[in-house]
């Protein structure tokens, strides 16, 4: 708090009318300690008697109470003395609670104050102020009727100098309801220095010297005291309250003067009047500012955790019933709205961060408590109310992101009347209570557990030694419960019944990724609760409830096609009452599977039922932003019954029909097969071959969804059904290659169904006969040629590899490549398996197939660098190495396709340097026989057109050069010139091409020298 040093103004004026100054005369005008005669039950207070308390201190302390001080004055003309020191006495605070509670931020201690980071618990307020009162470092407290005051020391530190602090508190009705100290600190919550006062004047109030109000002592003195009174007083204060002293005489000696209007006096210490709201002091300026800090700094340095500390202190003060918590909570709010934030969001047209929409969720939970709160007036609702709507009416106040008002249309509507006729009532819950802004569930729970623990909480804070177990056991908590009840019971049917309710999914990110966090929220705090045999009824009634509850429960029969799914309440279900009812818990289980929201028709219960229910209005709603989420719980659901189902086929067998209905994403399906899986192999027990058999149904309904749809994880899978389908066994292998087409693309099917099964590795798994190794193999290589002849182009080489073994199934699969390549296959498919052919020893199919890729190819002049020349260089290879009539029948094929005059030269001089037919292009030796000449077909025709490429890529080349590329152009004319050498008039071919060059081009005189200096 703000501790302000001067004193406050005075809460009312003081004067006695009838007073008698002669029935004073010669009463004692000094004070007495607290703890003087009948001043405390049992005499000395030291706790060692037990006196019955005086009627006296009875009646006292109960006025104390709830009397404000004027309102006694002016019951009673003349009040005894003795009255009036046992009600000053008793209107001080006699419980630590309040001033604990004023003085940090929580019961757990969590942070040091608003503005440290420090979570060193003993630099809290009330902690240190408790250090400072036990290490003696109070003194000089006075109590002055309703007044208290005194000097609190800090030590000395190494860092700081010793500091004497002077602290003055005001009370009223038990309350303290101002404080000042010259600390200077500046907090939300009062400083140590005023805990260790107040502690003292609770813990040791024998040693506190009581006075009664001022004014009640200057009503005993006569003139000559009251002038020697104000004259010693102004001469020990003189420079601070001469010019005061001095202003107040004049307007008293001035007839007409304000002060001399008003009947009586101004006494700070006479206590509250009848007009003043009786709360404890909180610095509501303080406040303010503190929380425009931490919104101004927007979530960094701590500030979104420091706000719900704060929020935190509002619930505490609300549940001691403390009126500042409605004041508090109406400061945070008007910081809130005051957000400059707010603005430029609306302006921007941006919404919120999460964080801080939660702190205004927070807000609105609050503000649901307060309103709600049975021990309030109406006239402090109708106020409330009123300025909830002053806030609401303003443009920056945020909206719910989430529909929770009256605009949905009624559920029923969308309801088949033949079932509405059977019985089933109107849906009317609109709004769910779990995902409600105000959380209803989950205070109402929190509340009904709290008070289950009441007499426990006492000693788990650091305010124990102040708040007795025997105050927090006072309350009467099972004053209200039935035979066999408990709060607990209760609180867990609260949870049960709020998250079995059918809810129709909100609008907005924000809202339905709200309805899954409080949900999982109340299970995790279910999840605490130890089930007995009581709990486990609880559990029964209401799974049992649940099912037959009608339009009413997310989980009966009938439920919208917008409902909110019910995955993760019945996995908690599932689990809580599988050791005690399995049957109970698959029914719900199963029922809970559906995902209406993604079926063109919503299935309306039982997997054996036939109704269906149709939504009437598709395209109203906003798209399901959490659908993601809510998925992958569906999944969690089914693979928890899956693994509680291990050993049972009739129960695997009805959970994997739920499965293969309700669940639609591919993705989630293939982990349920996974997850079967590895259940089914562990590696402690044999295999359960029912369960594999479920995961391999699983796996096949994977293939069946991603046939026709792209999927990055497609390859993983089909890996992974063929390892499921061995561990099945060799029947199940053959079954997927006997019908692959409804499982598999032809690639997919080759290169990995069919070839994994022929490996080794799965013969040595499955421990194959030779019979049964036939048998699969016979599969492999039928699917082989069926997958060739559908996709010839993808799969001929893998057909042909399995089909190697097999002379007829070989020059089967040989065929359709034969057939295909004229139309449907590529030159590199081409090439490709020709390469394997002539691999395989088929030198003549290799180069069958090399000439009909050759047919495909097109190489145009500028193309030296495509990657089917190595295979152009490996056909012409392989004709010459054949013979003079393969070579012959090649090369035509390569002018025709070749343009490229690089390319070109270099089959020219590849077929010079050997005979054809004689040498293997393999080993390229040399022998005797003779070369095949220049001068004639074929080489003739392939020296024409390498001759033509050169002199067509030039005339190219030169349209477009650059005089960086002069260097390069030269050294390819350079290369040109070798091979116009090869022809016998090459010389002469050559200097016709290089004069035609100069004339053409001539305006490239710089290109030309060099072509002269070169080539002359």
């Amino acid at each position: 708090m703000a501790e302000r040093v001067q004193q406050p103004p005075a809460k009312r004026l003081c004067c006695r009318p009838g007073y008698n100054p002669a029935c004073r005369q010669g009463q004692r005008a000094g004070g007495v300690l607290c703890g003087g005669a009948g001043s405390a039950p049992g005499g000395s207070g030291n706790g060692k008697t037990h006196n019955p308390e005086s009627l006296l201190d009875i009646a006292a302390r109960r006025v104390a109470e709830k009397w404000p001080f004027q309102r006694v004055e002016e019951r009673f003309e003349r009040i005894p003395e003795p009255v009036q020191r046992r009600i000053v006495y008793w209107s001080f605070p006699r419980s630590e609670k309040e001033i604990c509670m004023y003085s940090s931020f929580n019961a757990g201690g969590e942070e040091s104050g608003t503005s440290g980071d420090n979570n060193d618990e003993t630099q809290l307020p009330f902690l240190r102020g408790v250090t400072l009162l036990e290490g003696g470092w109070v003194d000089n407290v006075l109590q002055v009727g309703f007044h208290l005051s005194g000097t609190v020391t800090d030590p000395a530190t190494p860092s700081s100098p010793e500091l004497v602090c002077s602290v003055s508190v005001s009370f009223d009705r038990c309350k303290i309801t101002a404080v000042t100290c010259t600390c200077g600190n500046k907090d939300i919550f009062y400083c140590a220095h005023v805990v260790a006062l107040s502690l003292y004047r609770v813990r040791k109030p024998e040693q506190v010297k009581l006075h009664l109000p001022i004014s009640e002592t200057l009503f005993q003195m006569s003139r000559d005291q009251l002038q020697k009174f104000v004259q010693y007083l102004i001469s020990v204060h003189h420079t601070e309250v001469l010019p005061t002293a001095q202003k107040l005489a004049d307007e008293i000696l001035s007839q007409n003067s304000e002060i001399n209007q008003v009947h009586g006096a101004p006494d700070p210490t006479a206590g509250a009047s009848v007009d003043d709201e009786n709360c404890w002091h909180l610095d509501e300026e303080q406040v303010q500012e503190q929380v425009k800090l931490f919104l101004s700094q927007g979530g960094y340095h701590g500030s979104g955790k420091q706000l719900n500390l704060l929020f935190s202190k509002v619930r505490e003060m609300l549940k001691m019933r403390d009126s500042n918590g409605a004041r508090m909570l109406t400061l945070i709010t008007e910081q809130f709205m005051a957000d400059p934030r707010l603005a430029l969001w609306r302006q921007q047209g941006t919404t919120m961060t999460d964080k801080y929409r939660q702190l205004w969720d927070e807000l609105g939970a609050l503000w649901m408590c307060i309103v709600l709160n049975p021990h309030c007036k109406p006239e402090q609702k109708s106020s409330w109310l009123r300025q909830l709507r002053r806030w609401n009416s303003v443009d920056v106040c945020p909206w719910e992101d989430g529909n929770h008002g009256n605009e949905l249309p009624n559920l029923t509507h969308s309801l088949p009347q033949e079932l509405l006729h059977k019985g089933h009532t109107s849906i009317t819950n609109m709004e769910g209570w779990v995902g409600h802004p105000l959380d209803p569930i989950g205070t109402l729970f929190s509340t009904l557990t709290e008070s289950g623990r009441a007499g426990e909480e006492g000693s788990n804070t650091y305010c124990s030694s102040v708040v007795s177990r025997a105050d927090l056991q006072r309350m009467p908590v099972q004053r209200l419960l039935g035979d066999g009840e408990s709060y607990v019971a209760l609180a867990v049917e609260t949870a049960l019944i709020g998250l079995g309710q059918q809810r129709v999914m909100p609008d907005g990110l924000y809202a339905q990724e709200k309805v899954c966090r409080n949900e999982e929220q109340l299970l995790a705090k279910l999840q605490e609760v130890e089930l007995d045999d009581s709990l486990v009824k609880i559990f029964r009634k209401q799974a049992v409830f649940l099912l037959e509850a009608g339009p009413y429960s997310g989980l009966g029969e009938i439920v919208h096609r917008e409902s909110v799914p019910m995955h993760t309440f019945a996995r908690y279900l599932f689990t809580s009452l599988l050791p005690h009812d399995a049957e109970l818990a698959y029914k719900i289980a199963l029922r809970a599977m559906r995902l209406p929201v993604l079926e063109s028709t919503a299935s309306s219960g039982d997997l054996s039922r036939p109704h269906h229910i149709v939504s009437v209005v598709p395209n109203r709603y906003p798209r399901w932003f959490t659908l993601s989420h809510i998925e992958s719980q569906q999944c969690e659901l089914a693979s928890t019954m899956l693994t509680a189902a291990k050993g049972d086929s009739r129960r695997l067998e009805t959970v994997l029909e739920s499965i293969q209905k309700n669940i639609h994403s591919s993705s989630h399906i293939f982990k349920l097969a996974q997850d079967a899986f590895k259940i089914a192999t562990l590696m402690d027990s044999l295999p359960d071959i029912t369960l594999l058999k479920v995961s391999l149904e699983l796996g096949l309904q994977v293939m069946r969804i991603t046939l026709s749809t792209l999927n990055w994880r497609r390859r993983e899978m089909v890996r992974w059904l063929v390892t499921c389908a061995t561990e099945v066994g060799v029947y199940a292998l053959d079954s997927i290659m006997q019908s692959w087409f409804t499982l598999f693309t032809p690639t997919e099917a080759t290169s990995i169904v069919a070839t994994t099964v022929m490996s080794n590795s799965t013969i040595v798994r499955l421990h194959l006969d030779c019979h049964q190794q036939e048998n699969l193999a016979s599969s492999a290589r039928t699917l082989a040629l069926q997958c060739a002849m559908k996709d010839p182009q993808n799969c001929a080489l893998s057909a042909l590899t399995l089909c190697e073994k097999d002379h007829i199934a070989f020059e089967t699969a040989y065929q359709i490549v034969l057939d295909a390549a004229a139309t449907g296959m590529s030159y590199t498919q081409l090439f490709t398996i020709a390469r394997y052919m002539e691999h395989r020893g088929y030198p003549m199919r290799a180069y069958k197939l090399a000439t009909l890729a050759m047919a495909h190819l097109n190489l145009s002049y500028n193309q030296d660098t495509h990657p089917a020349i190595n295979d152009v260089l490996w056909a012409c290879a392989l004709s010459h190495s054949l013979g003079k009539n393969e070579l012959a029948a090649v090369i035509p094929l390569v002018v025709k396709s070749v343009k490229c005059a690089t390319v070109l030269s270099d089959i020219l001089r590849r077929c010079t340097l050997t005979t054809p037919g004689m040498v293997s292009a393999l080993h390229s030796r040399r022998n005797s026989g003779k070369l095949m000449s220049l001068d004639k077909a074929p080489l003739r025709q392939l020296l024409d057109a390498t001759i033509g490429a050169y002199i067509n890529t030039t005339h190219s080349r030169l349209t477009h050069i650059s005089p960086r590329h002069y260097s390069e152009f030269i050294e390819f004319l350079g290369k040109a010139r070798e091979t116009f050498m090869m022809a016998h008039d090459g010389h002469i071919q050559f200097t016709q091409f290089i004069d035609n060059l100069k004339q053409i081009y001539k305006g490239k005189k710089k290109l030309m020298m060099l072509v002269r200096e070169r080539f002359g």
